[in-house]
């Protein structure tokens, strides 16, 4: 039956060990504290998917968790609640489940080494087999296990009822009578359920994408199937890619599931779904999956991935500090974190947003986070910012952590034998991780005899105070604090300075002293200066923070301060929003290094380049971008409790970049998300530059691949700053519109022609099953 189809990929629910022992389930000691401590029956269920875990309250409803929710599964005493709370003894026992967005953490205790090994590794198997499906096998995989799910005696056959059910909860808003007559047509047997292959006919029903079937018929011209021949005239005329017909002979033997088809080099309508759905058939270049850029530029030629109040896991006020953040951060490919420094007991520092009410954590329990994590998710330098409140004693505390715990890790010494005048690259940099802080002295005494002083005063560091007292006051009442030697000599290449002018930093200061700059004075320098500031930054590393008033660790816009050339834009990486949506879209090419190379034009003096007012430039190259918003599939429900929670869905699209580019349009929404009814279609034809008819007409309500087939023309002046997002929200009349799902991506890495788009949810994760289905044409002006 196709209800109980699994999912698993390589593994086996039936034959593998460790799956073997999460089926038959166990007794786990779920840790929260010193006196909370409870053993807890967990299992996984008939679908290889569900862990069902026993509650503590008798009325808890969904005390289950998908696989689809774990963002990985941590191996021994590494959660600051396992640190706490067990015993060092206890190694072997622990593991910590780690779920995406903002669910707590499971940390579990078996009750022997081996019991933990077939929890960590089953549980680390049913994530790989969940990772290794491609987008429309998800998209299977997440139909039928609803079907499993409305099928409530699990009989493996579907009444009408169910039916029902089922629709509702995929998101069709169907009457009565239409799901009756839809139950009709697949009742071969007239049973009044549906079974084995009237099942799998309704689910052909269901899963029919009539827009892929036009684009198919067009092109398949060989027997009913594409031909490779079909299929290269298909890839270079509408997907413009300059390709061979042994590249698209690779596409069938990938993708066709047929072996007869396979076997005449034909490619059915199944493959060709399946290759618009995979790596190759979406929007994202997939060539900019690995990291493809000139890596062995000066440090202050990139853009690089930064994370402002990095301990933070809420709020600046009074939310939770912890080295979990360093690791989220980090493992989303932030390559520079922020460490708050204060004295605390016994002689050991802490971390924490000083003169609040946030919670403190240990700076060498940072330290050790940094360590185990840095390079887990790229290779490239990770830079520690700190902000430093300590005393002398705790400032040589600190120095030791970080040269006793990171090794050789850490960058004591500039690269080379003699005093640098510029940069090493992140190629060079490679694995290791830099302080940058304030300095005694000059660099150049590294490569000098002469001893410096042991201890002196430099001006502190801190930011919340100058969000307190406006910066005119703050600059004249610059506290003073001691600087440690020890603490001093770490920093190499990212001397913390005080910025004056523009002049002054050209004149009086060498190439590793940068300033940090709070957002609102950045802003201006960027709208008056705009070209100075870009000039600036092709020698010099800045730093941008948010406000100190936004105790919400709300953002600011990265965008303008990238266009200024701006390095380090540190944004809160603990708050969902728009501005972390356009971060995660800017570092999402280059192998989501961290680290992406800045245009040409912003890394040669010769430029005189300035977002905000545009003159001519190697930087314009005009570019009109088409977007034809076809369809989208499978939209999740927003409330799931809520009788009524159909969405209205329409598509935002946005155009992030200089001030000449900044644009955006949206769809009409879409009532209930399935009583719009279908029109033809009018598909953008990109070799006449107009649109050309194609009859399309829906079997289904559309709730469930909604369709719109709008087009939409941007004029885009500097292809090389510009950042597309797409955005799908559920229309409300009555209040703010809700967020279903987001993309976003640099105007460099789309492809052009007809792709699909997956949607993230706010925290940035991939939602499984859903999609945009776009035709995309960037034409030059």
């Amino acid at each position: 039956s196709l209800i109980q189809r699994p999912f698993l990929t390589g593994t086996s629910l039936e034959t593998d060990a460790d799956l073997q022992y999460l089926v038959t389930g166990g007794k786990l000691t779920k840790v929260k504290s010193n006196s909370w401590k409870k053993k807890r029956f967990f299992q996984l269920q008939d679908d290889g998917e569900t862990i069902w875990h026993e509650s503590q309250k008798a009325l808890k409803r969904n005390n289950t968790f998908s696989i689809n929710d774990v963002e990985s599964v941590r191996r021994g005493r590494q959660s600051e609640v396992l640190q706490k709370f067990t015993d060092s003894s206890m190694e072997d026992l622990c593991f910590s489940i780690i779920f995406k967005g903002k669910r707590n953490t499971l940390d579990l205790v078996a009750s022997s080494p081996e019991d933990a090994k077939h929890w960590v590794t089953g549980l680390e198997k049913l994530i790989a087999s969940m990772q290794n499906l491609n987008t429309q096998q998800k998209s299977e995989h997440w139909i039928i296990s609803r079907m499993r799910r409305a099928d409530k005696n699990r009989d493996n056959v579907m009444t009408l009822k169910e039916v029902k059910h089922f629709l509702h909860d995929i998101n069709i808003e169907v009457n009565d009578m239409y799901a009756a007559k839809l139950f009709e047509a697949c009742d071969i047997s007239k049973s009044g359920a549906l079974e084995g292959e009237e099942i799998k006919h309704f689910y052909e029903l269901l899963t029919a994408r009539e827009e892929i079937e036009v684009i198919y018929g067009k092109y398949a011209l060989t027997a009913g199937q594409m031909s490779a021949s079909n299929l290269l005239d298909f890839l270079q005329k509408e997907q413009r890619e300059a390709v061979s017909l042994d590249y698209a002979l690779m596409l069938i033997e990938k993708y066709e599931p047929d072996s007869a088809a396979k076997q005449k080099k034909q490619m059915s309508r199944d493959g060709f779904l399946r290759y618009l759905t995979s790596a190759e058939g979406t929007v994202f270049n997939p060539a900019h999956k690995e990291v493809y850029q000139d890596m062995r530029q000066p440090l202050n030629n990139y853009f690089i991935s930064s994370s402002h109040n990095t301990y933070l896991m809420e709020d600046q006020l009074k939310g939770p500090s912890s080295t979990e953040a360093y690791i989220r951060a980090l493992t989303k490919g932030c390559r520079c974190v922020e460490l708050d420094c204060w004295d605390g007991p016994n002689g050991e520092p802490l971390i924490y947003h000083g003169h609040t009410l946030t919670s403190k954590v240990l700076f060498k329990d940072v330290i050790k986070a940094i360590r185990d994590y840095a390079f887990r998710t790229s290779e490239y330098p990770v830079i520690l910012s700190l902000e430093n409140h300590c005393s002398v004693e705790q400032q040589k505390v600190m120095a030791k952590h970080m040269t006793s715990i990171l090794g050789t890790a850490l960058l004591t010494r500039p690269l080379g034998k003699k005093m640098p005048t510029t940069f090493p690259g992140p190629e060079e940099l490679k694995g290791r991780i830099l302080v940058k802080g304030k300095r005694l002295n000059k660099l150049d005494v590294v490569f000098e005899d002469n001893s410096s002083v042991d201890v002196d005063s430099v001006s502190e560091e801190d930011e919340s105070a100058e969000a307190k007292e406006g910066e005119q006051k703050a600059k004249a009442k610059k506290s003073k604090i001691k600087l440690a030697k020890e603490l001093s000599d770490l920093v190499v290449y990212c001397k913390s300075v005080h910025f004056n002018s523009f002049e002054h930093s050209k004149e009086k200061q060498a190439f590793y002293e940068m300033a940090s700059f709070k957002e609102s004075k950045a802003k201006q320098l960027a709208e008056h200066s705009g070209a100075e500031f870009v000039h600036h930054n092709i020698d010099k590393l800045s730093r941008i923070y948010p406000a100190g008033s936004r105790t919400d660790s709300s953002n600011y816009n990265p965008v303008q301060m990238w266009n200024s050339g701006c390095q380090i834009v540190a944004l809160n990486f603990q708050t969902p929003c728009k501005q972390m949506d356009l971060n995660q879209g800017r570092f999402l090419p280059n192998g989501k290094c961290g680290y992406i190379l800045k245009p040409h034009f912003m890394r040669i003096p010769d430029f005189n380049f300035d977002a905000c007012n545009l003159t001519s430039g190697r930087w314009l190259r005009k570019k009109n971008l088409h977007i034809m918003v076809i369809s989208a599939q499978q939209l999740p429900k927003l409330n799931k409790d809520k009788v009524s929670s159909i969405v209205d869905p329409f598509v935002r699209v946005e155009i992030h970049g200089v001030t000449a580019d900044k644009s955006s349009a949206q769809t009409a929404h879409i009532n209930n998300n399935g009583e719009w009814k279908q029109h033809p279609s009018q598909l953008f034809n990109p070799h006449r530059g107009k649109s050309k008819p194609l009859s399309i007409s829906g079997h289904l309500p559309t709730g469930f691949n909604p369709m719109w087939n709008k087009t939409f023309v941007f004029a885009i002046n500097v292809p090389e700053l510009a950042i597309v997002r797409f955005v799908v929200e559920d229309y409300d009349p009555a209040s703010a519109n809700d967020f279903i799902g987001q993309y976003t991506l640099p105007f460099t890495s789309i492809q052009n022609g007809y792709r699909h788009i997956p949607l993230l949810t706010k925290c940035g994760n991939v939602i499984p099953s859903a999609g945009l289905f776009v035709h995309i044409m960037a034409l030059d002006d």
